[in-house]
């Protein structure tokens, strides 16, 4: 199992909240896991070095069993400056980029959902009522939606899943934890899900996708470094 979405705290990203990278992957391993993408919330257009810190991930991963990435959620950024946003947060060493997308119970600038697809995140974090016009541009980009499992994110599951199937957009998993709590059970992720209307096949589905992209991802980050 896998989670794309736990928060952590570091100090170079002051604005982030959540658990440290060690017991972010100590809970998620204990919560039946093995794979996750650790998360620093930013509100800025730049970041310091992520380099140090993604190394530092992967050794914690590796000794606690569990595949492990670094990633950052571009929060509240100007539509007009993701673009910008997505590109210094790769260049300064994340290993996958995701944007908060326009979710229900926050106030998101209009047209953050199709300038995020637009600016290549790899991830559209709580995508909320996504429109036609975005969904489909994301299955075209290759651009994946986030099916959240967090309470405040998970309103619109539903409308997602039927979004998914009409345009043939990748769904990944993702709790938007910021402690241990956030963090379900595979068992109840998916019981949630499948509340939203999702198949067993579709979340079937959802588990080789989220295994994909986080095999893909680890690939390119080994490339870089050769």
């Amino acid at each position: 199992m896998i989670d794309v979405h736990i928060h952590i705290t570091a100090s170079s990203a002051p604005q982030s909240s959540g658990l440290s990278a060690g017991e972010a992957l100590r809970f998620a391993s204990l919560n039946g896991y093995r794979a996750a993408a650790l998360i620093l919330r930013h509100g800025g257009l730049d970041i310091h070095d992520l380099t140090p810190l993604s190394d530092d991930i992967k050794k914690l991963g590796l000794h606690t069993n569990m595949e492990a990435l670094l990633g950052v959620e571009l929060v509240h950024i100007p539509p007009a400056l993701l673009p910008q946003a997505v590109k210094n947060m790769r260049s300064s060493g994340a290993d996958i980029v995701l944007v908060h997308g326009e979710t229900l119970l926050e106030p998101v600038a209009e047209g953050t959902n199709f300038a995020a697809i637009d600016a290549g995140a790899d991830i559209l974090a709580h995508p909320g009522l996504i429109d036609e016009t975005a969904a489909s541009y994301a299955a075209e980009r290759g651009v994946a939606l986030e099916l959240s499992s967090a309470p405040r994110h998970a309103f619109a599951n539903a409308h997602l899943i039927a979004m998914a199937r009409r345009f043939g957009c990748t769904l990944l998993p993702g709790s938007s934890a910021h402690t241990a709590q956030d963090i379900y059970p595979p068992s109840l992720r998916n019981r949630l899900y499948q509340g939203a209307g999702m198949t067993v096949k579709e979340l079937s589905l959802l588990r080789q996708h989220a295994e994909k992209f986080i095999q893909n991802k680890l690939m390119q980050n080994k490339k870089q470094k050769f």
